[in-house]
């Protein structure tokens, strides 16, 4: 029997995925404290539903940046997909596509831009990580652009890297055959030889910039024509900021646990990044979505839509494209079920009052 929600979906693929695949995927940040919060936060979360307000007939659907997609919910970035299946994140781009949503592309994808686009049937956008090398990362910004990709966004909580100690544990490195395959053409795909602890940890150390500030925005800004979003917001000042400093959009995000733990719950940090940005940009949320009562509680509390990103991957190991789909196609059911039972014909209607 099929999985029937995203939990028995995790479930169905740590039984199919390496060990330290799935420690890869799964873990967070030293005690995961934040890990835990962010999806023990929805379930304290109630709504008060409407009634007798005739949903007989429901809308799902959202713009988002000039772009109609199907149901509040994308693909989050995240890294490595070909660890799941093996045609990784061209797969994920496909499923997205038949789900009518749009997919966020990693940097750290193991396939390369145009290869996923070239795959994707829907709307894709690329995250990005600025590189020591300025060069490596204009070349990435570039590739997306020309590859057809309408929007970066750029992860601004990753100034060092978290420690993740299931992947210290695992010495966790990339399979034989897999690479960062984005940075090849610059000699940055592969992760340093020879070491204890993370692999990816000792990566990001060596490649990332860790002395970014507000003013590479700017500069970021100044390199593109595509919006930029700015993903790893939860202090209401910095949403002001990123509003103030040209910023498209934020992702209200603590990285998935990934990164500082102790970090609030991204439910607890939205609201007030909502109210900081009063309107001006969209303001998406991710960390800990694994139901479709969870996207309404999200759209209540003022985000425009949400991302997932483990249970993608849960759906790619479990069956491939078909496995992510069906996870999309799971929450965009109970999404459209939550949203009538609460007394919402569509996303529009979904408003604080449901959360008091």
């Amino acid at each position: 029997m099929d999985p029937v929600n995203l939990v028995e979906y995790e479930e169905l693929a740590r039984g199919k995925l390496a060990r330290e695949a799935y420690d890869y995927y799964a873990g967070g940040a030293n005690d995961e404290i934040t890990l835990r919060a962010n999806r023990e936060a929805y379930g304290r979360l109630p709504l008060y539903h409407r009634v007798l307000r005739d949903v007989a007939a429901r809308d799902t659907s959202v713009e988002l940046l000039g772009e109609r997609i199907s149901f509040p919910v994308m693909v989050a970035p995240t890294a490595f997909h070909r660890m799941a299946c093996d045609e990784g994140e061209c797969a994920t781009a496909r499923a997205a596509g038949r789900a009518g949503t749009i997919m966020v592309m990693s940097t750290l994808a193991t396939t390369v831009i145009e290869e996923v686009t070239a795959a994707a049937t829907g709307p894709t956008w690329f995250q990005l990580y600025i590189y020591k090398d300025r060069g490596a990362t204009l070349d990435l910004v570039r590739r997306a652009e020309a590859a057809g990709c309408r929007a970066l966004v750029l992860t601004v909580d990753t100034a060092v890297w978290g420690r993740r100690e299931a992947d210290v544990r695992n010495n966790f490195t990339l399979p034989d055959g897999l690479t960062v395959a984005n940075l090849a053409a610059h000699a940055k795909q592969n992760f340093p030889h020879g070491l204890a602890g993370s692999g990816l940890a000792a990566y990001a150390a060596a490649m990332l910039d860790a002395s970014l500030t507000w003013k590479d925005l700017e500069w970021l800004r100044g390199q593109t024509k595509l919006p930029v979003v700015l993903k790893g917001v939860v202090h209401p000042d910095d949403a002001r900021a990123a509003v103030e400093h040209g910023a498209a959009g934020v992702i209200v995000s603590n990285h998935g646990g990934r990164q500082l733990d102790s970090s609030p719950a991204t439910t607890e940090a939205l609201p007030g990044v909502v109210e900081a940005v009063a309107g001006q940009v969209p303001v998406l949320v991710d960390g800990g979505v694994r139901r479709g009562t969870d996207v309404v509680k999200a759209l209540a509390l003022g985000a425009r839509a949400v991302l997932v990103g483990r249970p993608i991957l849960w759906g790619l190991a479990a069956d491939g494209e078909d496995g992510a789909y069906r996870v999309l196609e799971l929450l965009k059911a109970e999404f459209d079920l939550a949203m009538a039972l609460c007394g919402a014909r569509t996303v529009g209607e979904i408003d604080r009052s449901l959360v008091m």
